[in-house]
């Protein structure tokens, strides 16, 4: 029974996780180079030659890898651009890897493409592993850690290629490559589609704020019974007013001390803490945790918070909670006529508020809106409380469907880690020590 046991250990079932750093059964691990015919890093053309960009040939760098196929360049250079710099082409199906900046992303190219100085190309033997496997394991965690060990530099940290090309690979058999690949494709797939949706939604968003800021939360079918005027700020309904911001709402005045009580143990909101363009309050702590010295401004949950620094981000938000906030943010509470929060925060989200913010940055030169320049941006403003509500409802419809599908997308994120996890056995130790040769 005792020797049964041990040999059970000793060959775990592909794609499982066995104990004490041993791979399954069938698996070995190789060097990235046994994988490969070639290894090479590109360049770019210079910039003060306006001759070597605008061409058709796709260039790209690491900053441009943000999924598992790179399908388009960051940019386009010409043949002499190509031939007159270090930009080499990779041929479409091979691995791009960040070994300069944004060391350890990965990519496979879905195209022909030039690559900079940031990527190291690997073109794969595709006799000998599948290449979307190959992808994910160099993802997986146990690699990752490989990869940061091998960094070097202090200004500029990359791997060098020849530590690159000893990177170690666990690998199975092509059969349970495929297999592995197709589960992880799968579930990446799904987040794309997510990620399509939700980049939908915000059209849709949109184009649902410029209607509904136009001409009033009317139907489509009827938009041509409602009488408009031309403004200042565009097209409106006839009956609705042009109003200053300062009109409308009341800015928080003085300032608390987050040292004392009960300040210290409120949650703090900073420009950090907002997503841009959606409102959403990410990950908060307490002034305590943070240690907080400076003053900063109260908020109650009948207030929206306007972030002053770079108005082009539009990072608004409408908490729910009693909290603090950063002095580099307004919390502006409506009062009447305007007498809808939510509608007063989808108004500061909006192309008719955010341009005229954008303005006032550009016209300083200094990347912020002062609170005279806030009160003074004109704003639609409907003419009774019922419209105001209408259009933030059909508004907050919208939010909270883009909020479902993140929250799907999450969840899908998730079980992509965990089955990276699971499918990918880690490397047993010995691997990640061995010498170049060894």
């Amino acid at each position: 029974m005792g020797n049964k046991a041990t040999n059970a250990n000793a060959n775990p079932p592909a794609g499982s996780q066995p104990a004490g750093g041993s791979l399954p059964r069938g698996w070995r691990v190789v060097e990235l180079r046994d994988l490969t015919t070639k290894f090479f890093s590109g360049g770019t053309p210079s910039t003060k030659r306006p001759e070597f960009w605008g061409g058709v040939i796709p260039w790209t760098t690491s900053a441009h890898i943000t999924g598992l196929y790179l399908n388009e360049g960051a940019k386009h250079i010409t043949y002499r651009g190509l031939e007159q710099s270090s930009a080499k082409m990779v041929p479409h199906g091979n691995l791009l890897i960040g070994t300069r900046v944004g060391v350890g992303k990965v990519a496979i190219n879905s195209i022909d493409v030039a690559i900079s100085q940031d990527l190291t190309a690997a073109i794969i033997d595709k006799s000998k592993v599948h290449i979307e496997f190959l992808a994910y394991v160099i993802q997986s965690a146990g690699v990752q850690d490989v990869i940061r060990s091998f960094t070097r530099g202090t200004t500029i940290r990359g791997i060098p290629r020849k530590d690159l090309m000893r990177l170690p690979i666990p690998l199975p058999p092509l059969p349970e490559q495929k297999r592995i690949a197709h589960i992880l494709r799968t579930v990446q797939r799904a987040i794309e589609a997510t990620d399509r949706v939700i980049a939908a939604t915000h059209e849709l968003k949109r184009s649902l704020m410029h209607h509904l800021f136009t001409y009033g939360p009317v139907p489509l079918d009827r938009v041509g019974e409602v009488k408009l005027k031309e403004t200042e700020i565009g097209l409106l309904p006839e009956r609705w007013e042009v109003r200053r911001l300062g009109d409308l709402v009341e800015f928080a005045s003085g300032q608390v001390d987050p040292r004392e009580l009960p300040y210290l143990r409120m949650v703090y909101i900073g420009p950090e803490n907002i997503e841009g363009g959606t409102g959403r309050i990410l990950s908060c702590r307490t002034a305590e945790a943070l240690k907080l010295k400076s003053g900063k401004y109260l908020f109650t949950p009948e207030d929206v918070i306007y972030s002053k620094i770079r108005p082009y981000l539009r990072k608004v938000a409408c908490p729910q909670f009693t909290g603090i906030c950063s002095a580099d943010m307004y919390p502006l509470r409506p009062k009447k006529p305007l007498e809808d929060r939510r509608f007063l925060f989808h108004l500061l989200l909006s192309d008719i508020f955010t341009r005229q913010a954008t303005s006032y940055q550009q016209r300083t030169g200094i990347p912020k809106i002062n609170r005279q320049q806030l009160k003074s941006i004109l704003v639609p403003l409907p003419s009774t409380a019922k419209e105001q509500r209408k259009i933030s409802d059909a508004l907050d419809v919208i939010d909270r469907k883009i909020e479902a599908e993140e929250r799907r997308k999450a969840a899908l994120q998730a079980l992509f880690r965990t089955l990276l996890h699971r499918l990918i056995p880690p490397l047993p130790q010995v691997s990640r020590l061995r010498e170049d040769g060894g």
